[in-house]
């Protein structure tokens, strides 16, 4: 299984660090470097990490925990009313943040209300298009358990948070972190501070479960690989976007249209392949602004080619 760090520090003998991830059959997730320093966001083989932690000290760097690094998690309120946006849906996200992943807050259009919350098709669908979901409830248990309907069927993990631990909801998300509910100031205190600890974590428990079946049924290509590829694409190259395209466990997020550059993901060729034969392209629900590509595994890719009679 694939484990996820980061190398934290100077521009000094990088080149090396480089060759042992290409050695081990590592890929770099993400590069970022200003003057002389440099941070390197990494995906290794479990059983060499610890050589290349070594390597990261040896060169004059600091290693970093980072397992949610490659991924894109949304964090839903009910409203961005403010008295459905409280602080803790802002800590949650930054804490998403220090363990790696990008964290991106919602708010539905209509979630507030026991009987008249709703969410419409168009909504479920952006929520989809992330690797998790946390939706942030309220304090108040009846309204907690009325909710439900806001996630039940959508098809992305989803972590629940709210106050009161509520009755007969464990069947309708991954899980349930209890203890946090609406707050009108940020969370400062050891307890308060251990919680975001524990939503992380069960985040990540979510998310190595997911990598774990990719394990099993992998990715015709590395989401990273890919990416590397789309890099040298000049329309993304050139974006002033804050980052271009954003790796999710799955696929990529493009920060590009898709109707302008169809032709470009149309014709691209990736291992000797069509982009379009090892992925399923589509425009961002958010906007037209956006490309989502969710890569194939490689028995889906095998059955296609059995089909054709390749």
């Amino acid at each position: 299984m694939f484990e996820v760090m980061m190398y934290d520090g100077g521009i000094y003998r990088s080149d090396e660090l480089f060759e042992a991830i290409e050695d081990v059959g590592g890929v770099v997730l993400q590069r970022t470097r200003s003057a002389q320093l440099l941070t390197v966001t990494m995906s290794i083989p479990g059983e060499d990490k610890e050589m290349l932690s070594e390597k990261c000290r040896e060169i004059g760097g600091e290693v970093k925990n980072v397992p949610l690094a490659g991924t894109e998690i949304a964090v839903v309120g009910c409203t961005l009313g403010r008295h459905h946006m409280p602080h803790p849906i802002c800590d949650i996200a930054e804490e998403i943040r220090q363990y790696g992943g990008i964290s991106v807050v919602m708010g539905l259009a209509r979630g507030r209300g026991k009987s008249t919350s709703q969410i419409s098709a168009k909504e479920k669908g952006i929520i989809e298009e992330y690797d998790a979901a946390v939706f942030m409830l309220g304090n108040f248990k009846q309204c907690i358990e009325s909710k439900k309907a806001l996630f039940d069927d959508i098809d992305i993990p989803v972590i629940l948070v709210c106050g009161p631990q509520p009755d007969g909801l464990d069947e309708d998300c991954e899980a349930i972190v209890s203890g946090v509910g609406r707050k009108a100031e940020r969370m400062r205190t050891t307890d308060e501070r251990k919680k975001l600890t524990e939503i992380a974590d069960v985040v990540d428990q979510i998310i190595r479960k997911r990598r774990a079946m990719f394990e099993e049924d992998p990715l015709f290509v590395h989401p990273a690989e890919l990416k590397q590829l789309l890099e040298t694409y000049e329309p993304i190259d050139m974006s002033l976007r804050p980052a271009p395209i954003v790796l999710h466990l799955d696929g990529l997020r493009v920060k590009i249209p898709y109707s302008e550059h169809k032709d470009y993901f149309d014709n691209l060729t990736v291992y000797g392949r069509k982009l379009t034969d090892i992925a399923r392209i589509s425009e961002s629900k958010i906007d037209d602004s956006s490309t989502i590509i969710r890569i194939k595994t490689k028995s889906e890719v095998d059955d296609k080619d059995r089909r054709k009679g390749i």
